[in-house]
């Protein structure tokens, strides 16, 4: 738009609740021009200026000469700015920002720039809609991913504070009978010791599941514990490299312990590996972990449980890619970022 325009400098700006402003973009002729008001820059609307003017009207705004005494005109002025051109961003019904155009030279620019700058801003508009609906998007399925496990954690909660003490407390009980029965009665003392084991059988089931729904030892100990219980359980080999020292979001805990019980799982029930390689590290601002098995390979990423993987990956707004060639094993790798 800059050059197309003729000018020298460009600006995408943000209104921001409060009557205030943000640089979200800047664009300038000559590398090295010190910019009036950087990508990043916040500052309040000021009577008189250009972004005052549209954030007031919403329609495009001029100004070609930047005589006064106000903090930003003087800033304005400073930098030689003699001639800005505003043009409203509307995304929906609503007044977003809006786009500007400055030149520093004694000419102003054209009369038509106004009318020349409106498909500028129709195009983004349209940018910014689809942005956001895309960051609505992701951030609705976070929020889903977010009640669905905090749903599981309750009912892991109840079973284990209420069903289970109860469940145990019952075969205490019947252990107790058990052992004040009669010796003439043996009998009934078999049916009662019966009875109990198989209540001590569904207690250790209960267990299980609950742990299965939102283990324990993630929410209390961390992500590092949790895989490692993960390993020991696990039918396959499982060589893990866990190399961070700090607590992850609960989000992504819960995410990657997910990945990592699926893909173990599917290593000893469907890949018939013998060892997995697990490594979770933390670089660049984001959490990457790797998955790989020596497997038959010929996972179908289509399938239900990676997609729902996938999904849930994605849901936080990380990525998972997924490779398993025929005979060559599978491998997983996920990076989850953690801003």
């Amino acid at each position: 738009m800059g050059r197309l325009l003729g000018a020298r400098h460009t600006m995408v700006v943000r209104y921001e609740p409060g009557g205030t402003a943000t640089t979200v973009g800047d664009w300038h002729l000559h590398e090295g021009s010190l910019p009036t008001f950087p990508t990043g820059s916040r500052w309040a609307l000021e009577p008189g200026t250009v972004t005052e003017t549209v954030a007031r009207t919403g329609a495009p705004a001029r100004r070609d000469d930047y005589e006064g005494d106000g903090p930003l005109i003087r800033r304005v002025r400073a930098r030689g700015v003699r001639s800005t051109v505003g043009c409203p961003i509307i995304v929906g019904r609503a007044l977003w920002g809006m786009l500007v155009v400055a030149s520093s030279t004694d000419e102003r620019l054209p009369d038509d720039t106004e009318v020349r700058m409106v498909e500028f801003t129709e195009l983004a508009a349209a940018a910014i809609a689809n942005a956001q609906s895309n960051a609505d998007l992701k951030a609705s399925r976070a929020r889903v991913v977010a009640a669905a496990d905090e749903a599981r954690r309750r009912i892991e909660r109840d079973l284990h504070d209420s069903t289970q003490q109860r469940l145990i407390a019952i075969g205490l009980e019947m252990r107790g009978i058990e052992a004040a029965i009669p010796a003439e009665r043996h009998d009934l003392g078999l049916q009662i010791a019966h009875a109990a084991e198989a209540l001590d059988e569904a207690v250790a089931e209960l267990q299980e599941l609950s742990r299965g729904l939102h283990p324990a030892i993630l929410a209390k100990g961390g992500l590092e514990p949790a895989l490692k219980v993960l390993a020991r359980r696990s039918p396959v080999a499982v060589d893990l490299d866990v190399s961070i020292d700090e607590r992850l979001p609960r989000l992504c805990e819960m995410t990657l312990y997910s990945v990592v019980s699926e893909a173990l799982a599917n290593a000893a029930e469907h890949a018939h590996a013998t060892v997995v390689r697990v490594t979770l590290t933390i670089k660049d601002k984001a959490v990457h972990l790797s998955i790989r098995d020596d497997g038959v390979g010929g996972a179908d990423p289509s399938g239900s449980g990676l997609i729902g993987l996938t999904d849930r990956v994605e849901a936080i707004g990380g990525t998972i890619t997924i490779t398993s060639p025929r005979g060559g094993g599978t491998m997983l790798l996920v990076e989850i970022p953690l801003e």
